[in-house]
């Protein structure tokens, strides 16, 4: 299989469903904020656990992003219609959730900065040190959004670059620039200033720790090693590591993450074994094998995980209010806990409101809008002259 004649399914079923297993992730890592197990062990014990589920879920949407966008790239298209059809993915569903969200701030009479708010809107929150709330203001998942957003500007010139890489030095571009990713956090804790501490940690301040996790620029590299990936499947140089291996794999890298200095394990490690595990189960749904998670209900989860990302955390936030008769404040959480089997029943029904409002969020915002605005604009019909009519008089009025 080369890059000219590879048989490009429609499709990735398992890669669709692997999305839903990264928002899933996030949702996990959010949780340990509300400290909804009263047993201190059980706790103490999940925190430690999901400690680095956001890292790697966030990671893994950053290298899926090159991946599927160099996989689905067209020699016809435009920058115009690509920086199109991404915009109407994701600035709609994300200026829904934040409309409701401020409604929800002016209701419960808690205020926030209006300029904060508005970087927020607009998707630039990841873009400034600044510890004012600027990045995590009204829906504070979407500071990666705003990397996204970046990936997505520079897209059509990475792949300019990328393509006139020759297809046997691939695996070492692939290798170099996931190394350059596992560095960040020593140059980030090198050059960057050592105060101010951010929130709840010593080990690092909150320059240090933009730099690593938040950067546009920085988090690029994941982007970056998710294109070279998708090159090497599809001119040909996959080594064929199958799927199980290669979940294994990133399940060994999370494990031993667990254990590295927080600075390293919010993002440096992760981009190869998640380039690995993308290309597998890629390369298995082209040879038609499919996997366990290639099946319609998971892939279902799948396509709606960018709405389910987008409403998790106001929702976790909203319920534990509920029970407290009193809302904080999006993303202001005071501890509420509960016996294990209480806590594990609340984090359920939490999990089905979340997919429950994003099925609403993709059916009735994101479809529709992509319908109407994503797709290819229609070229406008060349008139067909009727040949008998060519030397028949012309009227006019």
């Amino acid at each position: 299989m080369t890059e000219a004649t590879a048989t490009r399914p429609g499709r990735l079923p398992t890669l669709t469903a692997l999305r839903f297993v990264a928002a899933f992730l996030v949702f996990v890592y959010h949780i340990h904020y509300l400290g909804v197990f009263s047993n201190t062990s059980v706790q103490e014990s999940y925190d430690f656990i999901t400690n680095s589920a956001g890292g790697i879920g966030v990671s893994f949407f950053f290298v899926l992003s090159g991946f599927v966008l160099t996989w689905g790239a067209r020699p016809d298209d435009t920058m115009a219609g690509f920086w199109r059809r991404r915009f109407f993915k994701i600035f709609p569903s994300h200026a829904v959730v934040w409309l409701v969200i401020v409604a929800m701030l002016v209701a419960s009479g808690t205020t926030t900065k209006a300029g904060p708010a508005v970087a927020n809107l607009f998707l630039v929150n990841a873009w400034v040190p600044h510890m004012d709330n600027l990045v995590f203001a009204v829906n504070g998942v979407t500071w990666s959004l705003s990397a996204e957003i970046a990936f997505y500007l520079l897209f059509p010139f990475l792949i300019l670059g990328i393509k006139n890489i020759r297809a046997n030095q691939l695996w070492y571009w692939a290798v170099g620039v996931a190394a350059l990713a596992l560095s960040v956090p020593l140059l980030s804790k090198t050059f960057l200033p050592g105060t101010p501490m951010f929130p709840g940690y010593d080990q690092f301040s909150w320059p240090q720790m933009w730099f690593a996790y938040q950067f546009p620029l920085v988090r690029c590299l994941e982007f970056i090693v998710g294109i070279l990936f998708a090159r090497i499947v599809l001119s040909g140089r996959w080594v064929r590591i199958g799927p199980g291996p290669a979940a294994l794999g990133v399940v060994a890298v999370y494990v031993a993450s667990l254990w590295l200095p927080q600075l390293w394990a919010f993002a440096a490690p992760y981009s190869f074994p998640l380039g690995l595990l993308l290309s597998a189960a890629a390369a298995s749904d082209c040879a038609g094998r499919g996997t366990l998670l290639a099946r319609r209900p998971l892939v279902r989860l799948g396509e709606i995980s960018f709405a389910f990302f987008l409403i998790h955390l106001n929702v976790l936030n909203s319920a534990q209010a509920a029970f407290r008769g009193q809302w904080m404040g999006y993303g202001v959480f005071d501890r509420t806990s509960w016996s294990t089997p209480v806590a594990v029943l609340f984090l359920l029904g939490c999990l089905t409101v979340s997919i429950a409002l994003a099925w609403l969020l993709y059916r009735f915002v994101e479809v529709p809008v992509m319908r109407r605005w994503a797709g290819p604009r229609p070229r406008r019909p060349v008139p067909v002259v009727d040949t008998d009519e060519v030397n028949a008089p012309t009227t006019t009025g």
